[in-house]
């Protein structure tokens, strides 16, 4: 089901549009719906919707109008909205095959006797698997609704599946949770944004889609810890004085000692976010989990960068504090680099490599070692990920990137994006998926890609592109701020345009700060650093801009 949704996100979002929905379709349009364990939907943990039920004698506007609304009561599987359907077809509505959040509101015309359609623009999908999509370009789309008469009064024969909300009903009744998955090295908790029902059952669906497996964009790029077909054994994930009590069905019977150790640290870290849980216990099939106890090699979750500023300034490299001051990188690096006279520039974590853009191409340092792995002309910044492999791409080229190992021997990257200007291309910190952002015909474009690699980690392709909220105006960079958002900043008469977006999650505009903005990268503890064209470096982290009192003549970026 996965696959066929998102394949069709991934087609209408190239064309810059969301999900569409056509008349006489569910909501979202296609997928079967997949298999799964019943949850039984206890009390909402925030707003208690209580939905009206139908009126005697209410003509087919206001039953359809009821049944709308009534979408916000996921109490008793949708007990109230199905008041508003007809016998027959109210066991047969499925409302959990998705979301549609509503922007304005939806029109309702007649187009025969026992027939209206609702004409809605979606602001955002939602599908069966808790996939959040926001529009890039809102799509107005016709849904159609058959009536029937029962003991007198007007009933909903046909319906398509889902449900509609406004956004404020939609983050009442919903909940954003991070489910966690390993990047191939297991040295790093990867997160899969999933939108469920804000209810008791929480914990439930969490651990169900957890054992299910990440996002189709995200396969080969991931890897889980439980064996293949794992599933919940009981029906539910109960919750005893803090600790989720988690009942594996016999294939996880199958798990390396290792494994064990990763499925443990996959619930525990994927229920963190539910408030109620503190702890995790496993049993399979009832009997006791043994796993060895952690000898403290656990995966790194959200890694961060210094505090500091990476600048070059007066040719000087380091990183810069407030008092003026520069602290250069180890191994003689900071000459090196200044040395080449960079235009953009990467450091490694370890602060052992950088990536260096200039005038000539593009040279990876290493101390005072230099070598230069691309001279073409009309390069982007490149970027590094963890696992040696520097990566550029170019600006003319948006259906390949070339990874170059450290000893310079390339290899070409192929990718799906849809043809326009790159701007610019940054790999995430845990090295599992890519930035692009794209000026097309029709503005920025910023998108979101798996990096799948072969057995050696040697990079191959870059995974189906989720597009994700950019900033308007003409492009001027985007960037990772932590391991699930990203940030993208765009030039326009009233000013620089800072969009901060949760890869699967929804979107922000920052607060326009005065001047001109000239490049864009992550801070530390999720901030945003701005360079301005006068050298000055803003920061924000609240939503805010703050002056950090450093200049800069170019922004490095650090991993």
């Amino acid at each position: 089901m996965r696959s066929r949704l998102r394949a069709a996100v991934a087609t209408t979002l190239a064309a810059l549009t969301v999900v569409a929905l056509t008349a006489c379709a569910a909501i979202p349009t296609d997928g079967g719906v997949r298999s799964g364990q019943s949850v039984k939907d206890e009390s909402i943990s925030g707003v208690d919707y209580r939905p009206d039920s139908p009126v005697r004698g209410a003509d087919q506007t206001a039953i359809l109008r009821g049944f709308v609304a009534a979408g916000t009561g996921a109490q008793d599987d949708y007990g109230i909205a199905r008041q508003f359907l007809a016998k027959g077809f109210a066991e047969k509505w499925n409302p959990r095959r998705g979301v549609t959040v509503l922007q304005g509101s939806g029109a309702i015309d007649r187009v025969a006797e026992r027939e209206l359609t609702y004409t809605l623009t979606a602001s955002a999908t939602v599908d069966a698997d808790g996939e959040y999509t926001q529009a890039v370009r809102p799509t107005t789309s016709t849904l159609t609704f058959q009536f029937v008469r029962e003991d007198g009064e007007w009933r909903i024969a046909y319906a398509p599946d889902g449900i509609i909300l406004s956004p404020v009903s939609f983050r009442s009744v919903f909940q954003q949770r991070a489910l966690y998955f390993f990047d191939p090295t297991y040295r790093y908790l990867v997160p899969d944004e999933r939108w469920f029902l804000a209810r008791s059952s929480t914990s439930t669906r969490i651990a169900s889609a957890l054992l299910a497996g990440p996002s189709d964009w995200l396969k080969g790029a991931v890897v889980s810890a439980f064996p293949e077909g794992t599933q919940l054994s009981l029906n539910a994930v109960t919750i005893e004085n803090g600790t989720a009590l988690v009942d594996l069905s016999s294939d996880a019977l199958r798990a390396s000692n290792d494994d064990k150790l990763r499925m443990r640290e996959q619930l525990t870290r994927s229920l963190a976010s539910v408030a109620s849980v503190s702890s995790v216990s496993i049993t399979i099939e009832g009997a006791t989990f043994s796993a060895p106890q952690q000898d403290g090699t656990s995966a790194r979750l959200n890694p961060d960068v210094d505090p500091r500023p990476l600048v070059d300034r007066d040719g000087k490299v380091g990183y810069a504090t407030a008092n003026g001051r520069i602290a250069a990188l180890g191994g003689d690096a900071s000459a090196t680099v200044a040395a080449l006279d960079p235009d953009a520039f990467s450091l490694s974590a370890s602060g052992t490599v950088a990536a260096v853009g200039n005038a000539s191409g593009v040279v990876v340092v290493r101390g005072r070692e230099a070598l230069r792995v691309d001279a073409t002309d009309g390069l982007v910044a490149p970027t590094l990920d963890d696992l040696g492999f520097v990566w550029v791409g170019r600006a003319k080229d948006t259906s390949r990137v070339t990874a170059y190992g450290l000893g310079g021997d390339p290899h070409q990257v192929a990718t799906t994006l849809p043809r326009g200007e790159l701007v610019s291309f940054q790999l995430s910190r845990d090295s599992t998926r890519a930035l692009a952002l794209i000026t097309t015909s029709d503005g920025p474009a910023l998108y979101v890609m798996a990096v799948v690699r072969g057995s050696d980690r040697t990079p191959t392709t870059l995974g189906s592109p989720v597009r994700v909220q950019a900033a308007t105006g003409d492009a001027v960079g985007a960037a990772w701020v932590n391991d699930s958002d990203v940030v993208s900043v765009g030039r326009t008469e009233a000013g620089p345009e800072v969009v901060r977006s949760t890869v699967g999650g929804q979107s922000a505009t920052l607060p326009k700060p005065d001047g001109v903005a000239a490049s864009v990268t992550g801070g530390s503890g999720g901030s945003i650093l701005l360079r301005m064209s006068d050298g000055t470096v803003l920061q924000s982290t609240g939503g805010r801009w703050d002056t950090t009192g450093i200049t800069a003549d170019v922004l490095g970026t650090q991993r």
